[in-house]
């Protein structure tokens, strides 16, 4: 905040270093008797040319009357500032109460656009529980960039070309039938054909024939394949938007793999054109040995097209159109060899924008003792597990809220942010087993232990019936529990940031729960309607600061936040 520049400017001023420089190295110490702020002197060792506990001493002996700053002590190589609590909770209170929603945004981003390739369903294909974490990652990063100012464009990459609509042509021109599957829930319907295939393949390779026959027309145009596969394409659409509507997600963009069908050609002239393709064994390739990686295949023996080719496209359409910033691609870690050939193609085309391409990818989701195969059936689907969670949100509520106003939305906005936070909570890059003890605890590190404590911060501002900011005596939340809290929501604007820099929404969603934790004492250890009316306006200002920031936090990582529970 404020304080912290206050200290910037004034170290700046000193060593010569720039501010904003200086304001990435300030530290929380571990301890509150180690002061508020503390500046690790090690990073002025090379410019000062001393040993860091001499550089604090010189510093602690150069700098006074900084405002805010009540006392400063050098400790071994850190330079520890103790604030003036009430100067320090006036400034971080006042600033999110004016701020409200937009606390922690900038204009970093204005004039910028970001391009973020997510959850990617394929047609025909179950909208499972692996498709969260890349939905809720990209939903999550989309919200993040527009609050720092940028223009993002969310995309939807479908899966919408290859053999396997050969094989869904075939299936559905032999077993299947529209009022069928517009009458029932038209993926599951679907996938039952797709299973079918497979199942009469095994006893019959002919099929597979078939399907690359059908496949081959779908390419051509032929009107009846392509009206089909265009249906497919439709009712997956409006099928899996109600999956896409209880997660709150919405995209700019729905371009596909086809979408980039006769946009391929051109590109892959361009690539021979540049001569970094060659043929080998009738395919055309781009020889990345030298980069140790294995060829990029762009064209297959037969003149076939491969993912390679259409992202490639897809890079090239994007930032035609576009004119991306950055151009990311929320993709599990199992594709990072994929996305290395890629953008090493792009380079190599003279793309100096290759750069801003970035594979955000994150591990495994998981439910125990359940595994994933659309060719066997057993899809785990996503709308599914939302409902389930919903459905058990609502038993829980009955037996401790029965009287509850609202309760389906309100079982609807916990039960899905329950499943939204489990792959938002931990770096993005581990793997996660999905479980329903966890995600439906209202006591630990979860979305309805957070949406608990708004629900707790609004009821508190209910009862109150309102309080005045400017009648508060700020000097009354100098106490431990008070200042922990203040800080914990002091942190979330560079929480903000640092989730955009390092692609990883868990950052916020920790500082959330930070700010969780720290309320519930501050709420536990201090009487917030107090008889004086100077502290019970600077209580109440600041539960509702932490309402606020707790709110924000949620709504960044795709988790609403009810106010009643």
């Amino acid at each position: 905040m404020d304080l912290r520049l206050n200290i910037c400017e004034r170290v700046s001023a000193v060593c010569g270093i720039p501010a904003g420089e200086i304001a990435g190295w300030l530290e929380t110490p571990p301890s509150p008797d180690k002061g508020d702020i503390a500046l690790p002197c090690f990073k002025l060792a090379k410019t000062m040319r001393k040993a860091p506990p001499a550089i604090a001493v010189e510093l602690a002996d150069k700098l006074s009357d900084i405002d805010g700053v009540v006392r400063i002590e050098p400790t071994g190589g850190y330079l520890n500032f103790f604030l003036d609590r009430g100067g320090e909770a006036k400034a971080v209170i006042l600033r999110v109460l004016n701020d409200g929603a937009s606390y922690g945004a900038s204009t970093e981003g204005e004039g910028k656009n970001v391009c973020i390739d997510y959850s990617s369903i394929n047609i025909c294909k179950p909208f499972a529980i692996h498709h969260l974490t890349t939905t809720v990652l990209g939903h999550s990063l989309k919200r993040i960039y527009d609050h720092l100012g940028y223009h993002t464009i969310s995309i939807n990459h479908l899966g919408d070309w290859g053999t396997q609509f050969g094989k869904m042509l075939v299936a559905f021109q032999k077993w299947g039938d529209r009022q069928t599957v517009e009458s029932g829930s038209p993926v599951r319907e679907l996938v039952k054909l797709y299973v079918r295939f497979h199942e009469e393949a095994e006893k019959d390779p002919s099929l597979d024939d078939e399907a690359r026959a059908a496949f081959r027309k779908i390419e051509l145009h032929d009107p009846e394949s392509w009206e089909l596969f265009e249906w497919f394409r439709e009712v997956t659409l409006k099928d899996v938007e109600k999956v896409y509507k209880l997660l709150g997600v919405e995209f700019d963009s729905y371009n596909g793999e086809a979408f980039y069908e006769d946009k391929m050609p051109a590109v892959i002239q361009s690539l021979v054109d540049k001569g970094i393709t060659k043929v080998d064994n009738g395919c055309t390739i781009v020889d990345l040995s030298e980069y140790g990686m294995p060829p990029c295949l762009i064209l297959k023996s037969n003149s076939g097209t491969t993912y390679h080719t259409r992202d490639i496209t897809a890079a090239v359409y994007r930032k035609n159109t576009y004119d991306f910033y950055k151009n990311l691609y929320v993709v599990a870690y199992q594709q990072n060899l994929h996305f290395r050939q890629l953008f090493k193609v792009l380079e190599l085309m003279g793309n100096d924008w290759a750069k801003d391409c970035v594979h955000v990818n994150f591990g495994m989701i998981s439910m125990a003792d359940m595994t994933f195969s659309t060719r066997k059936g057993n899809a785990i689907y996503l709308e599914d597990v939302l409902r389930a969670s919903i459905e058990k949100t609502r038993a829980i509520m009955m037996d401790k809220s029965p009287d509850l106003p609202d309760m389906d939305e309100v079982a609807r906005q916990v039960g899905v942010g329950a499943v939204v936070w489990g792959p938002l909570y931990s770096s993005r890059i581990k793997d996660f087993t999905f479980s329903w003890d966890k995600a439906l605890n209202f006591e630990g590190e979860t979305a309805p232990y957070a949406q608990y404590t708004h629900a707790r911060c609004c009821s508190v501002l209910r009862k109150a019936e309102g309080y005045d900011a400017s009648a508060a005596d700020w000097s009354k939340l100098g106490d431990e529990s008070s200042a922990a809290l203040i800080k914990a929501i002091a942190a979330l604007p560079d929480a903000i940031r640092s989730a955009s820099e390092k692609y990883e929404p868990y950052l916020i969603s920790r500082t959330v729960i930070d700010i969780c934790s720290r309320f519930n004492k501050f709420y536990f250890d201090n009487r917030i309607m107090d008889d004086d009316a100077g502290t019970r306006n600077a209580r109440l200002a600041v539960t509702d600061a932490a309402r606020i920031a707790i709110k924000l936090g949620l709504f960044l990582v795709g988790v609403e936040a009810p106010e009643r529970m």
